[in-house]
């Protein structure tokens, strides 16, 4: 009976670390991860941004616009909030801020924007040609509209996922509109602290 027991408790305790090897991600997961699509665009510096050469960090990539008056802040909002988070390991993320409206967002206005979220993030823009095939790559929806009847003259609909690149450069995730912090910390301690096995 005794012996039964003790049997019973070893194989409850393998259960359990067999559980607890296993992380379940909180974001949208690509299954399998797939190789990031490169781009190369210009920083609001005005130097080349290659997204390869960001190996070795994780990078919380978010496309929109800087006269977007809530999905925008909200996103850049999170990724700061996540980043301030993670402590020491936020070192390893890299945010980066792709504009849809090149046209009105200069690279001023781009950096005094996304810099108000975190000093270390990264506004990129690029020609509608440059743009175009990144956007394509990465599933990025942008729909003009017009505003007769506001000063702005016109807004951008556009897709509000955070994509997730891994630090070997293999895309692994998509944070959704609202997804709590505290679920993006996870993922992304996660990663980090894997190296992106």
């Amino acid at each position: 009976m005794l012996r039964g027991f003790r049997v019973f408790v070893l194989l409850a305790l393998v259960t359990v670390v067999s559980a607890c090897g296993r992380y379940e991600f909180r974001g949208v997961t690509l299954d399998p991860p797939k190789e990031a699509p490169d781009f190369t665009l210009t920083d609001f510096d005005g130097k080349p941004f290659r997204l390869s050469e960001q190996r070795g960090k994780i990078v919380i990539l978010f496309f929109g616009f800087t006269n977007c008056p809530d999905m925008c802040p909200a996103a850049l909002s999170d990724m700061a909030a996540a980043r301030r988070k993670l402590g020491a390991d936020a070192e390893k993320v890299q945010g980066v801020f792709v504009s849809l409206d090149p046209d009105r967002d200069t690279p001023e206005r781009l950096k005094r924007f996304v810099t108000a979220f975190d000093p270390t993030f990264i506004g990129l823009r690029g020609s509608e040609a440059e743009l175009s095939p990144v956007m394509q790559d990465y599933g990025v929806t942008s729909i003009r509209r017009e505003l007769p009847d506001s000063a702005l003259k016109y807004t951008i609909d556009h897709s509000t996922f955070i994509y997730v690149i891994d630090a070997t450069g293999r895309w692994r995730l998509l944070f959704t509109h609202g997804m709590p912090v505290d679920d993006i910390v996870s993922d992304l301690r996660y990663l980090v602290r894997q190296g992106g096995a």
